[in-house]
């Protein structure tokens, strides 16, 4: 199962620069990101290489963060795929929390990041996804995009 790395941070100019700068001196890279907004507050979550050195350099430097499984899929980059992907998981009555997703290029697939509402209570959704013809991205390939 691939990680998320969230992180809750004040929401204040600059926060956004030391965690960048944090993750770039311990030489780990930022596949992907996110960020919401949550008042005095912000939920930032991250896809990055190595995802629990990442979390170590941040927690050793106070910020409050955390690794959370995700359920992450290759797609093709073409109309009806998404809804054929959400048709799937609400046919079996899978509740998404929270998703984003992003093209990469040359190939123009793409990469959709699902979080899953008790994901230890859907133990094959890996085999749900894959046998729709979609490709579950374990957290190595994830991390190598």
């Amino acid at each position: 199962m691939a990680k998320q790395l969230n992180i809750f941070i004040e929401n204040r100019p600059g926060r956004l620069k030391s965690i960048t700068g944090i993750l770039s001196e311990a030489g780990l890279n930022i596949h992907a990101f996110t960020i919401q907004d949550r008042g005095d507050f912000g939920l930032i979550k991250l896809i990055v290489d190595k995802p629990k050195e990442a979390y170590l350099a941040l927690a050793d430097r106070g910020f409050a963060c955390a690794l959370k499984d995700i359920v992450a899929i290759s797609i093709d980059d073409r109309p009806g795929n998404l809804l054929k992907l959400t048709t799937l998981l609400y046919d079996h009555q899978i509740n998404v929390i929270d998703a984003y997703g992003f093209v990469i290029e040359p190939s123009k697939r793409g990469i959709c990041c699902l979080e899953v509402e008790n994901l230890k209570n859907h133990p094959n959704i890996d085999q749900l996804i894959q046998q729709e013809g979609f490709t579950i991205l374990e957290d190595e390939k994830l991390y190598e995009i």
